[in-house]
């Protein structure tokens, strides 16, 4: 194989730069229904599609997972959560936003947690602009496939049906 004199381009050069980050969904459930909120039409990925809440860590501003996914919950439907155990992790890629990185793409790292409401009137009043969320809804444990949800979310919704039913 062939050296490379250090700060020289290199084989790997040509690759389209990877950015790594990590995510936290809640599937919270109460009198056998699933939080679900959907994306509003100028959501830039998934416009109109259903999800649940959650969202990336912000490594300076989380002291840890669980305060991550309490503040996540708390800024896009304004309810307080216990959280749970993890029950599911999954990736995905997106390309990426900063225009110094670009070409390159977003490895998101995803962990499912299954949370407990501690209270119960949801609001979107907390959202921050970037969460492009519409609405929200209290849906039957049984309809939650049915609806039309972000695509890398459907193994995850089903591995969380497995588990309550």
């Amino acid at each position: 194989m062939p050296t490379v004199e250090p700060g020289a381009p290199g084989p790997l050069t040509a690759l389209s730069p990877v950015r790594l980050e990590f995510a936290q969904k809640a599937f919270i459930e109460a009198g056998g229904n699933l939080l679900l909120v959907r994306k509003s039409a100028d959501d830039p990925f998934h416009p109109g599609r259903w999800e649940v809440p959650g969202g990336r860590l912000e490594v300076e501003a989380d002291l840890d997972l669980d305060d991550h996914i309490r503040r996540e919950v708390w800024e896009e439907v304004g309810l307080k959560v216990d959280p749970g155990p993890p029950f599911h992790l999954w990736q995905w890629f997106m390309p990426e936003r900063d225009p110094r990185m670009r070409g390159g793409q977003v490895r998101v790292v995803a962990t499912a947690r299954s949370c407990r409401p501690v209270t119960l009137d949801a609001s979107l009043d907390n959202q921050e602009a970037g969460d492009h969320l519409a609405e929200y809804a209290w849906v039957p444990l049984e309809e939650v496939e049915s609806r039309e949800l972000i695509p890398s979310l459907r193994p995850v919704v089903r591995a969380f049906l497995a588990r309550s039913g």
